[in-house]
């Protein structure tokens, strides 16, 4: 997986647990992609700033800093999918 893609499934999932922090499984998804990011990338604080049209993603790599844009439609798709159908999205707590 090219490190956009897992910037671009990182980010697609923090908008949701933004969104519902209680959400266990987003939160967990969200955690496996900062690991993927900080293990296999170096990347451990990726910088996120949105504007009308586009989320950025500011990241630092081997004293490189580089930034990814993704457009807001693509990166809330899940979020709408999940406010749209809340019944298929239920959240089971922690035991």
């Amino acid at each position: 997986m090219s490190l956009q893609d897992k910037l671009y499934n990182w980010l697609t999932i923090k908008v949701v647990v933004d969104a519902r922090p209680e959400d266990t499984a987003a939160r967990d998804t969200m955690n496996m992609f900062e690991q993927l990011l900080a293990d296999e990338n170096g990347i451990k604080s990726p910088e996120v700033t949105v504007d009308e049209d586009m989320y950025y993603i500011a990241v630092k790599s081997d004293e490189q800093q580089k930034t990814y844009r993704f457009p807001r439609e693509l990166i809330e798709v899940m979020l709408d999918q999940i406010s749209d159908e809340p019944e298929k999205y239920v959240n089971y707590p922690e035991k």
